[in-house]
């Protein structure tokens, strides 16, 4: 999840499950900070899963006396993204929850990879999978298995970066073949990989 500095308005980008592309008008400016997975929710104080594929003012979210205070000291910083990291940290209060950590953990450990993954998840939180599934919703938008994915994609197209061909990268990472990395690609990202990472 995001929190977008666009010209003059905090814009927060929801979770997404699905490719989204934006449009603004030509010249318009853009300074932004990435969640932690799990993190956004307690800055927020809306569970992820009410954010799913959205794009939402802040100020629709808090108060907007609250939303135009921080927005204010943004704005008045010389480094509009340096004052953004740095009044989010200050406001950044409570850590990622233990639960939230541990699936973090367990996912990009592989645990989810394979057969029965979300039922091993699940017996070592002591959690029902449903009741597991509904905490991960809140946390990061979307299902255990969802989050496996999207997290293993980006490990796929981090290795990319680095000049690693496509089709090694799809063996590296666990992918079937580079296909099946290339249809994973372009079902979250709306683009194959080449043009992505181009």
């Amino acid at each position: 999840m995001d929190l977008l500095l666009m010209d003059d308005d905090l814009i927060v980008a929801g979770p997404d499950n699905r490719a989204w592309t934006g449009s603004a008008p030509r010249g318009t400016r853009y300074t932004g900070i990435r969640f932690a997975p799990g993190a956004a929710p307690g800055f927020l104080g809306v569970p992820a899963r009410e954010l799913l594929n959205q794009r939402v003012r802040l100020a629709d979210l808090w108060s907007p006396n609250r939303s135009r205070r921080l927005l204010d000291r943004i704005r008045a910083a010389p480094d509009h993204a340096t004052a953004l990291d740095l009044e989010v940290a200050k406001l950044l209060e409570e850590p990622t929850d233990r639960l939230t950590a541990h699936v973090l953990r367990s996912v990009r450990g592989g645990l989810l990879r394979g057969t029965a993954g979300v039922s091993r998840l699940a017996a070592t939180t002591g959690l029902s999978e449903r009741q597991l599934h509904r905490r991960c919703l809140d946390a990061f938008g979307y299902g255990p298995k969802t989050l496996d994915r999207v997290l293993w994609m980006n490990v796929a197209l981090d290795h990319a970066r680095t000049g690693v061909p496509l089709a090694d990268v799809a063996v590296l990472t666990g992918y079937a073949d580079q296909a099946h990395f290339t249809r994973d690609v372009k079902a979250l990202t709306g683009l194959p990989p080449k043009i992505l990472l181009g």
